[in-house]
């Protein structure tokens, strides 16, 4: 899945820092996972709004990913606010893995 996003090379940058981002029940990280949809910028608030989406809405680990995701994109872009918004829609499905993700899947 590609990620939309209103610049490509701070996006580039924000997916490098959230491939620090694990999914703990899952072992993978949240980009290759394909959980993230959406990373703009706003220049003149200086916010990076992060749309995002967990495997299952009822995700035990769903707080402590979405603070992942804040606080590594903040060490990223100090000067920015991340704001994570979460979607279920569309909701998350085993297809949205990265070929990398999957082979890493695959290696378990």
């Amino acid at each position: 899945m590609n990620v939309i996003t209103n610049n490509n090379l701070k996006c580039t940058i924000a997916l490098a820092a959230l491939q620090n981002v694990e999914d703990p029940e899952i072992g993978l990280n949240i980009v290759d996972l394909g959980l993230v949809y959406q990373i703009d910028f706003d220049e003149t608030a200086m916010m990076i709004f992060c749309t995002m989406t967990l495997t299952t809405q009822f995700c035990p680990m769903g707080e402590s990913i979405t603070n992942a995701v804040k606080e590594n994109l903040k060490l990223r872009f100090p000067e920015y606010e991340p704001i994570i918004e979460l979607t279920f829609y569309p909701p998350w499905n085993h297809e949205m893995i990265s070929e990398a993700g999957q082979d890493f899947l695959n290696q378990r």
